[in-house]
């Protein structure tokens, strides 16, 4: 089989930056935090009271109010970050064949806020079994492709990618692959996520996987630096419209990057932690280059998963290095999550964007909050500390790792005819 080539032709993406894609790359030039203290709920009484929110979401420019009621705050990100890209990308103008139209999305956790509130609900109760009927289907994690597909008549492959915090890089892959194969013509993907709140909070706490930098939120992020002590929660949505080539070139589109290669492996390791080696992402890193068919040489930066935790940040250098030799010299690396969080199941979609438009504008953004170096690392390597960087980006890798040891990689590249 000749497999297809396959471009981006439109974003969507709301995050703790910024609810469009311009202020969220806006915000990670500038160097910007996302992260503040807790909003969505009194977290007063926990060890970590901050984290980072989307602010000023409001529902109802996306959905009608008894139409909102029904979906779980994953789902309502996620319609507006689709609908951010459906526009970027034309598609209510062109009005493409639906049934040549998919959507993949990934969510790490789904609807966490409306299985809680009902469960509290049912425990302050009589015991008498009483819950809404849109409890299930607000908090089934696959619930949002569903909700995406029926708002815009878009009748081809529609599934969710679960797989913690590699689910939205999962989806990215899985549309690439359907895409290159001939089973659609375009595919939206992304992910979405909304578990800031008391279980979530609550539940990253007790594993000791977040930072309790209380005092100085904004810096708490600390991916590489000596004094980190954790992840900080994030929530948001991240939406890219995958084209099958001829059929972006046929309507005209706006081509942003090519999707190169995608690459997925386990650490077959640990329920929580990465291969101290990096084994898992090694291979996942391999794997991408493999399947586009490409060589360490040829990527300019990687988007690193990053989180700021004192066991995963060297666990995917030593990978790096390992897999790229003297080429790791060369490169640009950085952490985003510095500056958006950790965005758990959606942390693949807005930063595969941030990666997008690193190779679309030729520049990388920073990793923010690095005040001491930490010799675990290589000081070689360069992971564009405080202030982004300008440099010729024509292929750029993503990286993303989830609980259970799931990783996914992602490459885009500039688009040549």
């Amino acid at each position: 089989m000749q497999l297809k080539r396959v471009v981006i032709t439109g974003l969507g993406a709301l995050t703790p930056l910024g609810n469009n894609v311009a202020d969220y790359w806006a915000g990670l030039l500038a160097g910007k935090s996302g992260a503040g203290p807790i909003t969505l709920f009194d977290a007063s009484k926990y060890k970590t009271r901050f984290a980072c929110e989307v602010k000023g979401f409001d529902p109802s420019l996306y959905l009608d109010r008894k139409e909102a009621r029904k979906l779980d705050r994953f789902s309502q990100l996620a319609i507006a970050a689709c609908e951010e890209a459906v526009n970027d990308a034309n598609l209510l103008t062109d009005k493409p064949d639906p049934d040549r139209v998919g959507v993949i999305w990934g969510s790490g956790i789904g609807g966490l806020r409306t299985f809680l509130d009902e469960v509290m609900d049912y425990a302050k109760g009589d015991g008498v079994p009483r819950f809404n009927p849109f409890f299930i289907p607000k908090m089934i994690a696959d619930i949002a492709a569903g909700h995406i597909s029926m708002r815009y008549g878009y009748r081809g492959p529609n599934f969710c990618t679960v797989s913690a915090c590699a689910s939205s890089t999962n989806a990215i892959i899985d549309a690439f692959t359907y895409l290159r194969m001939g089973k659609a013509d375009i595919i939206l993907c992304g992910g979405s996520e909304a578990a800031v709140n008391e279980a979530g909070i609550g539940g990253f706490g007790a594993m000791h996987a977040l930072s309790q930098r209380n005092d100085d939120p904004t810096t708490a992020s600390r991916p590489f630096d000596l004094d980190r002590d954790g992840f900080v929660l994030g929530e948001g949505s991240g939406c890219l419209i995958l084209e099958e080539l001829e059929h972006a070139l046929k309507r005209g589109a706006k081509i942003y990057a090519e999707v190169a290669g995608g690459g997925m492996s386990a650490d077959a390791y640990h329920l929580t932690a990465t291969h101290p080696e990096g084994l898992g992402a090694f291979n996942v890193m391999r794997n991408a280059l493999e399947d586009a068919e490409m060589q360490p040489s040829d990527i300019d930066y990687i988007n690193v998963h990053g989180t700021s935790t004192p066991v995963g940040d060297p666990s995917e250098t030593k990978a790096i290095g390992k897999l790229f030799g003297e080429d790791a010299y060369r490169l640009n690396i950085s952490s985003t999550k510095s500056m958006t969080g950790h965005l758990l199941g959606a942390a693949g979609a807005i930063e595969a964007i941030a990666t997008v438009l690193a190779v679309q504008n030729d520049v990388v953004p920073p990793t923010i909050n690095h005040f001491t170096d930490d010799p675990a690392f290589d000081p070689k390597l360069n992971f564009t500390f405080n202030t982004p960087q300008k440099r010729v980006v024509d292929a750029a890798l993503c990286n993303t790792f989830g609980f259970g040891g799931h990783n996914a990689s992602v490459i885009v590249k500039k688009y040549k005819p």
